[in-house]
């Protein structure tokens, strides 16, 4: 990409990192001394295009791209004329025609086509549908008027959350001050020892609030569900056994299956039925996968359902 720079004076963003870039209508930029030495009196043509512009079209640089800037200024023109909504249209293909009607002006006029006939085209549009656009510019479009409301929610959301954190920041200041100015006069004047001032207003200086949600704190249970106590001996703890709880055992778990019986892992490997399985790789081995669950798991589901027949009206199911 070339370095930005101004084209008049040839001074860049290397030479100047401080360089601001200013653009106008005819989306050719200057940087901000030669606007202001080349329209003194507020207007003049463009040292690029001869283009008629005033100094007050001026606005500084954004983008690198001083065509994305031309760009942004034609569609906020266009737009401020062509405000038709969706709903001024009775279909939705004539809205999406509107549209494509639009990108395509903004496009010549971005771009420098046909740009004498499509000015044509907006100033007649202009005069056709004067009374239209003074109307729409004036009324807010359904989701204007819905993010209007929500922002404006927003902010008196934000402005109250904001008072009161103020106001608790307020009062804990005092509070602070407070018990600081007390604790100096327990210091100078009374006849305690300073370590038992110290404690007492230690104890007393927790806020009230923090005191008053004590009161609905649950209460802290002391055990586990298994028994074993809360901060017991780390290490092998066993199992507490009781009646109610009773100490876990294994169960084999038994599959119901309509069907014949399907190989077990020592007839998988022995019959041959891995040959036709691709071996597990070594980080699947790492993971727990190996290729008999696999072969396991297929031969399960080919097998199971195969004795099972539907119940028809009138019969009762029948098993192989």
């Amino acid at each position: 990409m070339d370095e930005q720079g101004c084209p008049r004076c040839k001074t860049t963003k290397y030479r100047n990192p401080s360089l601001k870039l200013m653009v106008n209508v005819c989306g050719h930029s200057l940087c901000d001394n030669c606007v202001d030495l080349l329209f003194i009196k507020g207007s003049g043509a463009c040292p690029e295009c001869g283009t008629a512009i005033r100094r007050s079209n001026f606005r500084y640089q954004i983008f690198e791209d001083a065509q994305v800037e031309k760009e942004i200024d034609i569609r906020k023109k266009i737009l401020k004329d062509y405000n038709k909504k969706e709903e001024d249209f009775d279909t939705l293909r004539e809205y999406n025609d509107y549209l494509e009607m639009i990108e395509t002006i903004i496009y010549n006029l971005a771009n420098g086509i046909d740009v004498e006939d499509t000015r044509r085209q907006v100033d007649s549009y202009k005069k056709e549908n004067k009374d239209a656009i003074r109307k729409n510019q004036s009324k807010l479009s359904r989701d204007e008027e819905y993010l209007e409301m929500l922002i404006e929610e927003e902010e008196k959301t934000s402005s109250l959350r904001k008072q009161m954190i103020h106001d608790t920041e307020v009062l804990e200041k005092n509070k602070k001050r407070r018990d600081k100015e007390a604790l100096i006069d327990e210091l100078m004047f009374s006849d305690m020892s300073a370590a038992d001032i110290l404690t007492m207003h230690k104890t007393t200086a927790r806020p009230a609030e923090a005191v008053d949600n004590t009161s609905f704190q649950p209460a802290q249970t002391t055990r586990y569900s298994t028994g074993i106590q809360r901060g017991q001996q780390s290490g092998l703890i066993p199992m507490p056994m009781t009646e109610a709880n009773p100490v876990y055992h294994y169960e084999e778990l038994e599959l119901e299956r309509c069907g014949p019986i399907y190989p077990t892992v020592d007839d998988i490997i022995e019959v041959g039925y891995l040959s036709n399985v691709r071996a597990a790789s070594e980080s699947e081995r790492a993971g727990g996968f190996e290729a008999t669950l696999c072969c396991q798991r297929a031969l399960q589901d080919a097998l199971g359902g195969l004795f099972y027949y539907p119940e028809l009206p009138g019969q009762s199911t029948s098993v192989m």
